[in-house]
């Protein structure tokens, strides 16, 4: 990190996370390495490849520093150039810089750029500006300092009551009070204790925690750290998604690294905390999300949840006082501990306090990574982060909170985000996915969607899930296949209620979230299904026919050229047919058209 200081020198930060690997960001990385390996480049130049820049609609990402130079969806080949030209000679790669689209203007600097002005980042402060496999970087930017202050200059119990002071609820999705938790694990004499990073984040979509024990491992282990001191914990389970490799590869070269340097094993910093932390590979199945089902996957059982009549911390794993929380809630412990309560309680709202962590995604034009206070507008943070909706669409809804999440429309975009507010709007948090849906998204098949996913994943073992999830998508899938009736609405009612009310876990008590909240906000579509058997939103095959408008179709061919099964005809600059018995009902004809020529009937 050192280098990044020095005004004769450079330092090129390249994202290394999941989805600009997937867009070839390693490539770019060696290509680095080996060009200025291998050129005469006269200025010192360091390169790390780093974590999660947040916007992947951009990636991969090239950051300069100090130039504060941002290059956005670099390429290998563009490696010869940026060293010749940007690092070698001090020029800007115009091509390679963000277009401001409302000032058609090359922006240089990512601080510049409307993705990055709102967000405030505590829990996403390190990455994409170390490198996650160096405790090095993570110790320059104050690393473990937080825990060197809880061991040396706070008691077990201060630290209990500077967590509880600074508002901080869980980040999972449950929201509930983290200090709370852990002063009611602390006050059990029971031994051992146990502390758990909950890593197995399963919604669709969603991949906050990911990107942070990708990117910044180490304030993951150092929260775990300050908790077990808290509580009086001796050991550590970081339980990761399968599916996460690189998460995996990170943490363990983090846990090695922490062990090397004193954080991890007998003795941390010459106290008496003994606190060691292992990985957990999970086994894919979203109902382990649930901490009682996670702890049961632990112990070598089936991940099935169990009734929480008896709360973890008083007997968790193994029947010990345990503490779980999941990755972005430890993630916040170090800045807490290291500033204070005070300032972190500063940001957000009265009930929900601190920043919260999105993944944005779907019909949105900057999709990515953001954090921002708690309290943000939708309309923020869907507009003037992500960009608005892309193709000059309309906005119709966003799913927050996951498949167990809530659909929210247009109406409410200016609701300010926190806990409180979006359970009251029918949705929830959940671990902070975002979804945004332009208006060629069929609510109902929304709903079907999300059910349908939910019912592979509910483990099965309660009535009210099990049966209830079935019954919502028999009933859903015949709407949308036309065979609805207006009886069906208060059937799915009853049935959502009656598993709100009775189901085991968190699971079924929420699988009918999509339903509730789509039959609240959008029963009109539900009733084009039934009474005029017409998907408005042109998505259910069964009950859509496209037509094209001839006072409105330019005759510019995109429909003709994008038909998989060319349905349509017409001369250039003359109205096109659509060949009805050629039609699949598919949608590429009204996703293609520029001038909304394209009817659905």
């Amino acid at each position: 990190m050192q280098a990044a200081n020095d005004l004769d020198s450079k330092l090129i930060l390249v994202c290394c996370g999941t989805g600009c690997l997937a867009n070839g960001s390693r490539e770019v990385y060696q290509s680095l390495k080996k060009q200025l390996t291998d050129s005469e480049v006269t200025v010192s130049t360091f390169t790390k490849p780093t974590g999660c820049n947040g916007w992947c609609e951009k990636g991969p990402l090239v950051k300069i520093m100090p130039d504060d130079i941002t290059y956005c969806q670099v390429k290998a080949s563009d490696v010869p150039a940026i060293v010749e030209k940007t690092i070698q000679n001090g020029e800007l790669l115009e091509r390679l810089l963000y277009r401001d689209p409302q000032t058609k203007k090359r922006v240089k600097s990512h601080h510049q750029i409307d993705f990055y002005k709102k967000q405030h980042k505590l829990a996403l402060r390190n990455i994409g500006e170390i490198d996650p496999a160096s405790i090095d970087d993570y110790i320059a930017r104050d690393g473990y300092k937080a825990l060197a202050k809880a061991l040396r200059k706070m008691t077990p119990s201060e630290v209990v009551e500077e967590v509880i002071a600074s508002g901080l609820r869980g980040r999972g999705g449950g929201g509930f009070p983290t200090g709370i938790k852990w002063r009611a694990a602390a006050g059990q004499p029971a031994q051992p204790k146990y502390v758990i990073c909950n890593g197995d984040e399963g919604d669709p979509g969603a991949f906050m925690d990911r990107s942070i024990m990708e990117g910044d491992p180490h304030t993951v282990i150092e929260g775990m750290i300050i908790c077990a001191y808290a509580i009086g914990a001796t050991r550590g389970f970081i339980y990761v998604r399968d599916e996460y490799s690189l998460a995996v590869t990170n943490l363990g070269i983090a846990i090695d690294s922490a062990r090397r340097h004193g954080y991890l094993g007998n003795n941390i910093l010459g106290s008496q905390l003994c606190f060691d932390i292992e990985i957990v590979r999970g086994g894919g199945a979203f109902v382990c999300g649930e901490e009682t089902a996670l702890m049961a996957s632990i112990e070598g059982n089936v991940g099935e949840p169990r009734d929480k009549y008896v709360f973890p911390t008083e007997k968790g794993l193994w029947g010990q006082p345990t503490v779980i929380n999941n990755v972005e809630t430890w993630a916040n412990i170090p800045v807490i501990i290291q500033d204070g309560a005070e300032q972190f309680a500063a940001l957000g709202t009265a009930g929900s306090k601190g920043t919260k962590v999105f993944s944005l995604v779907g019909k949105v034009v900057n999709t990515g990574l953001v954090e921002v206070p708690m309290g943000t507008t939708l309309r923020d943070i869907i507009f003037t982060i992500g960009g608005g909706i892309p193709g000059g669409r309309g906005f119709k809804a966003v799913q927050t909170g996951g498949p167990s999440g809530g659909c929210i429309p247009e109406s409410k975009l200016d609701l300010q985000v926190d806990f409180d507010s979006l359970l009251e709007a029918g949705s929830m948090m959940g671990s902070g996915g975002i979804i945004v849906m332009d208006d060629r998204t069929c609510m109902v098949e929304i709903a079907r969607y999300y059910v349908h996913f939910l019912a592979g994943e509910s483990c099965g073992k309660c009535t009210p899930c099990r049966e209830g999830i079935k019954a919502l998508l028999d009933t859903l899938t015949a709407i949308c296949h036309g065979q609805g009736r207006e009886e069906d609405l208060l059937y799915l009612e009853e049935i959502s209620h009656t598993m709100q009310d009775a189901s085991l876990c968190a699971l079924g008590r929420t699988a009918a979230n999509p339903v509730l909240s789509t039959l609240r906000y959008f029963k009109d579509e539900y009733l084009a299904h039934i009474r005029e058997h017409c998907c408005p939103a042109g998505i259910c095959r069964e009950l859509t026919e496209f037509e094209i408008d001839p006072a409105t179709c330019t005759g510019c061919g995109l429909c003709t050229k994008n038909c998989p099964v060319d349905a349509i005809s017409g001369e250039k600059k003359q109205a096109h047919i659509i060949d009805q018995n050629k039609c699949i009902r598919c949608g590429e004809c009204i996703d293609h058209c520029r001038f909304n020529a394209v009817l659905v009937r």
